[in-house]
């Protein structure tokens, strides 16, 4: 029997029941958050159980589904693949769902590693993330995308804005919440976006954030401090839609170090001159 490519329809489905799983624990905990037991790993980063039995929904699905591929997750780390990884946020947003906001999503990527073929003949020339998953059980929202094919919400394909100014744009952010050591370089660039663009907003969770850039809700996005598994699945559904998704420093491939500028691609270069020019 032959191993499916990574950019097929198998994975992808993997990777959508195992966020309907996870997505239906934290539904049932949402009823009774008073009876959580929460836990501090650091200053404002929470962890619940609700967090923790959603991955390991998560984790049984995919390892049963799709055994070939390593496994990199929030709570409970994981190890790489040597062809692909999942990265997985059972809970983005954990703070809003603590405090009862309904805005937070369980967020699957597959990244494939450099030298592997995904489509079964081009070999990778750098780590990509190949497939995205972002659902938001409060709205029933479901992104999807798989690299070079294309993105969708709740199975009808999804583009970025084609806003061309960025005056005329609507951003989203995400305010220093946890490692405050960015703050001054943070500041300038948000108190310029205020003044030059239409607005700002800060919801509270990367995943949906980068899922509404992917969709057109927003312009463009930008975040620091963040975590791998916080923009994975957001990476490859934004660049599946027509965006420009990447590291603010330019240090890695995709923003697997929290540093993560996204937009459409007419304002791209211009969101990212207003903010890297503070870094």
């Amino acid at each position: 029997m032959l191993t499916p490519h990574l950019l097929s329809a198998d994975y992808l489905d993997a990777a959508v029941t195992a966020a309907h799983a996870a997505a239906a624990i934290l539904q049932t905990h949402a009823l009774h958050r008073g009876e959580l037991t929460i836990d501090t790993k650091q200053r404002n980063d929470l962890v619940s159980q609700a967090d923790r039995e959603a991955e390991q929904a998560i984790i049984a699905i995919l390892q049963e589904r799709t055994p070939d591929v390593g496994i990199i997750a929030e709570e409970s780390g994981g190890e790489p693949g040597s062809q692909a990884t999942w990265c997985i946020d059972p809970l983005d947003g954990t703070t809003n769902f603590l405090s009862g906001i309904p805005h937070y999503a369980v967020s699957i990527a597959l990244i494939g590693h450099m030298g592997c073929k995904p489509d079964g003949q081009t070999p990778l020339p750098q780590d990509t993330p190949l497939i995205g998953v972002v659902y938001d059980p409060n709205r029933q929202e479901l992104f999807s995308s798989l690299h070079g094919i294309g993105a969708w919400l709740n199975g009808r394909r999804i583009q970025c804005s084609d806003t061309e100014s960025l005056d005329q744009s609507v951003l989203a952010t995400g305010f220093p919440f946890r490692d405050f050591s960015f703050e001054p370089q943070y500041m300038p660039g948000f108190l310029d976006a205020m003044h030059q663009t239409r607005g700002v907003r800060r919801m509270g969770a990367a995943s949906l954030d980068l899922a509404w850039t992917a969709c057109g809700r927003y312009d463009g996005y930008w975040e620091m401090g963040l975590a791998p598994w916080d923009v994975a699945a957001g990476t490859a559904l934004v660049r599946a839609a027509g965006g420009v998704c990447e590291d603010l420093r330019r240090q890695d491939p995709w923003p697997q170090g929290g540093y993560v500028i996204a937009a459409n691609p007419h304002i791209a270069l211009a969101l990212d001159a207003l903010i890297t020019r503070h870094l």
